[in-house]
């Protein structure tokens, strides 16, 4: 995870814009394939490649909102609308589903002909390159930013991938005169992209709701505050994350007769750990003196 929020915005820009290029690229190819030869699961790529670039686009627009730092109106950042991004993505992928299964159900009650089906496999195999060109360059980012927006775009082409690769094997099934393998993959994949669809939909939408940190990564925050000498414990812990951002609340428990200038200077000591631990995160830290604390809990 990148500390400097700069690097982290360049490198989830980049990487929106180089999904939006490579769709482009594959719409050119994919809708010169289809009509020459109007293969129904190659249309149905196509189809997947136009919500690719809306999608894209509007996930390049949110990004570039997304990582802006925060103003007077914004005094947590902009990070959400990387999850509304993300909710966005999931409907095209929804939207994009249901035209390729509708399709594939009229393809199989009026079946037709594959025709060309050299270039079509061309176009294909050249696009199957490129998706998994852009698919590791994606996982470079998202293994250095953790950004939700790119894990969705990531999950998108990865679909893609796997759909480039059920084309393919409905080309070949057809030009052995299989050709009802062309309308049932186009179907499989549309049922495979609105499950994909779901998954996005359901972490966008937890992270806009405040979801915790994962509880591996909490207990990671309490340790590194535990394990300050002048840190009795800590209570009332309270995680969530908005983009590239995690935000960390907290109560140390220190002692009653420290002064209040070291107090301060314990809290920002566990501030600079988790910042180099988590990375890019805003931490809140309230001092609580150990007697309060200690007659709280006899109450309760």
């Amino acid at each position: 995870m990148q500390n400097d929020p700069e690097h982290y915005a360049r490198l989830v820009r980049r990487a929106a814009l180089a999904a939006t290029l490579t769709a482009t690229l594959l719409i050119v190819g994919k809708l010169i394939a289809w009509l020459g030869s109007g293969s129904a699961s190659l249309l149905a790529s196509l189809t997947d490649s136009l919500m690719d670039v809306a999608a894209s686009l509007l996930n390049l627009m949110a990004l570039r909102y997304a990582t802006q730092p925060a103003d007077d109106q914004h005094r947590f950042g902009h990070g959400k609308m990387e999850s509304l991004a993300a909710v966005a993505q999931a409907m095209f992928i929804a939207g994009s589903s249901l035209l390729l299964i509708l399709h594939g159900i009229d393809r199989l009650a009026h079946p037709s002909p594959i025709n060309q089906v050299g270039m079509a496999v061309f176009v294909m195999v050249l696009s199957t390159i490129a998706t998994a060109a852009l698919l590791l360059y994606q996982r470079y980012v998202i293994s250095k930013t953790g950004s939700l927006a790119i894990k969705a775009d990531s999950l998108h082409y990865r679909s893609d991938l796997l759909m480039n690769l059920a084309v393919l094997l409905a080309l070949g099934l057809s030009a052995w005169g299989l050709g009802m393998a062309d309308a049932v993959l186009a179907i499989a994949i549309g049922l495979y992209m609105a499950w994909s669809a779901k998954g996005i939909a359901e972490d966008a939408i937890q992270h806009l709701l405040d979801r915790e940190l994962p509880e591996q990564e909490k207990q990671q925050i309490q340790s590194l505050a535990e394990a300050h000498p002048g840190v009795h414990g800590i209570h009332d812990l309270r995680t969530r994350q908005a983009g590239g951002t995690r935000f960390v609340q907290m109560h140390v428990e220190l002692a009653d007769e420290l002064p209040l200038v070291d107090a301060h200077q314990i809290a920002d000591d566990i501030e600079a750990k988790l910042k180099k631990a988590l990375g890019n995160c805003d931490v809140i830290i309230h001092q609580d003196p150990i007697s309060v604390v200690t007659a709280s809990r006899a109450k309760e």
